[in-house]
């Protein structure tokens, strides 16, 4: 059996919300879900990255999933929305509060260095404008090859027309560049009514130009790589360190090393 995942429940202060969102996609059959915190920081005036709150403060008792015997598993992530180079700051303290790290660059070469430099989990696209500029491969295959995945939302598109039309349009220019690889799917849900079964999302990858095979695997296995992708960076950065062994004699240093 399958394992689904939405890793974009849009975060809102209001805890009862929440509740509900994590609720219906517990029922849906969802194993795990993140909640995204958006950091859209401007020029005009200085705004600090959220802090992520305790899980067992907004939910006392996560569900249990739909055909399951487990609770769902609930994950904190932070988006930050790029339109300057200087928005995302690689050794943020803050980030390290955060399961899943995103990005969501608004021009070419933004995207550019969201693929090839920055160290993120998900790339997310746009889905409530045209977008600026084409996907290229070269940046493409280098976020693939990174491990990096590409995210599309839908939730935006159950809203209004324009935004649908642009969901489709900006879905479809990715899938042809990609070729539906390391690509995931997710709700950006703010309200239950938002969010649709993981059936449903299959169907509509396909809609999007994703092959029946890799529909399934946007709201699957591609998720639980993303997952594996943050905990191994997490490792990584965290518990590798080297210690000078006491009966070593004392490392020899130049004077420009000290």
């Amino acid at each position: 059996m399958s394992v689904f995942m939405d890793l974009n429940l849009v975060y809102s202060p209001d805890s009862s919300r929440l509740q509900r969102l994590v609720e219906t996609a517990a029922h849906l059959g969802y194993s795990t879900v993140a909640i995204n915190y958006v950091y859209e920081p401007t020029a005009k005036k200085k705004q600090d990255i959220p802090a992520p709150r305790l899980i067992k403060d907004l939910i006392p008792e996560l569900p249990i999933v739909q055909g399951r015997s487990r609770p769902i598993r609930v994950l904190n992530r932070l988006t930050v929305m790029m339109s300057d180079s200087s928005h995302f700051r690689a050794t943020a303290a803050e980030y390290r509060g955060f399961d899943l790290l995103a990005v969501q660059p608004t021009t070419e070469k933004l995207f550019h260095a969201a693929c090839m430099i920055c160290d993120v989990d998900i790339i997310c696209i746009s889905v409530t404008e045209k977008l600026p500029f084409i996907f290229k491969r070269a940046p493409v295959n280098g976020a693939t090859e990174r491990g990096v995945v590409f995210e599309v939302s839908y939730a935006a598109a159950l809203r209004d027309s324009t935004r649908r039309r642009y969901t489709i349009a900006n879905s479809t220019a990715l899938m042809e560049s990609c070729r539906g690889r390391n690509v995931i799917l997710s709700s950006a849900a703010e309200t239950p009514l938002e969010l649709r079964g993981p059936y449903d999302i299959t169907n509509l990858g396909l809609l999007f130009g994703l092959t029946d095979g890799d529909s399934k695997d946007a709201v699957s296995s591609s998720c639980r790589s993303v997952v594996l992708h943050a905990e191994s960076q997490e490792t990584a950065s965290g518990i590798i360190y080297t210690v000078q062994h006491p009966e070593a004699p004392p490392t020899k240093t130049t004077g420009r090393h000290r």
